[in-house]
């Protein structure tokens, strides 16, 4: 299974959020375009913890990414870089960001499912 990024189906459109979405076997890949001053907070209030229940393997295309961990410890993954996010983070965009990741199905779809229902 291949797909090239900006045709994978969209998940959410909202401003200048887009984000697009599918499950492959038993991954799911994301490929999101999210603008500066971006906080994912409210969006994932009501998840447990208020955080994202999914652990995430990825990389930063462009631009970077502001993750706090549930032990309140923040690190910046900048354009270029891989990462691996645990379950039980929160992230905010300082610029322009667009990322590529991948996690398990069920918890991704968790937070896919509750990311369309916060912007329906």
């Amino acid at each position: 299974m291949n797909g090239a990024l900006e045709e994978l189906p969209i998940e959410v459109q909202q401003g200048g959020i887009v984000t697009r979405y599918t499950e492959w076997g038993d991954m799911a890949v994301r490929f999101a375009r999210v603008p500066a001053g971006t906080d994912m907070s409210p969006v994932l209030e009501g998840l447990p913890g208020d955080r994202c229940p999914s652990p995430h393997w990825g990389l930063v295309l462009e631009g970077a990414v502001r993750l706090t961990g549930a032990d309140g410890e923040e690190e910046v993954t900048r354009a270029g870089h891989a990462y691996y996010w645990p379950a039980g983070h929160t992230a905010r965009m300082d610029e322009d960001t667009a990322v590529m990741e991948i996690g398990p199905v069920a918890a991704m779809r968790q937070f896919s499912e509750h990311a369309k229902a916060k912007f329906a």
